[in-house]
């Protein structure tokens, strides 16, 4: 049976935070876009820390039987995107974060309070 995209904003949040993600926010974005249905957003302080936390979110994912549709800018590790449709799930580093600060951009959206239990 597929994942609903709850379950995997609770995976993708854990396997974050156990790789110390800098601030995991999720935004429900259901009521202001069609691209997806949630936004998780959390940083890493170096590239090799990004890189881990993406790194983790995927293994924890493919045990789950989900692989990522798009994975983007895993190399340079500044802001990586990773795609697994109704969700999808950016890890930035600091500057880059506060740069494009996207939960301004999608200030509409819905803080989720409590990510691990939506």
């Amino acid at each position: 049976m597929p994942l609903s995209p709850q379950a995997i904003v609770n995976i993708a949040v854990q396997a974050a935070e156990n790789k110390k993600a800098m601030d995991v926010t999720v935004l429900d974005i259901r009521a202001v876009s069609i691209i997806a249905d949630y936004f998780i957003i959390c940083g890493g302080r170096t590239d090799t820390q990004v890189q881990a936390i993406v790194e983790k979110i995927q293994e924890d994912l493919k045990r789950e039987g989900l692989i990522a549709l798009r994975r983007e800018g895993f190399r340079e590790a500044n802001w990586v995107l990773l795609d697994y449709g109704d969700v999808i799930i950016h890890v930035f580093q600091g500057a880059e974060r506060q740069f494009y600060n996207l939960e301004r951009l999608w200030g509409d959206a819905r803080v989720v309070d409590d990510p691990v239990n939506i």
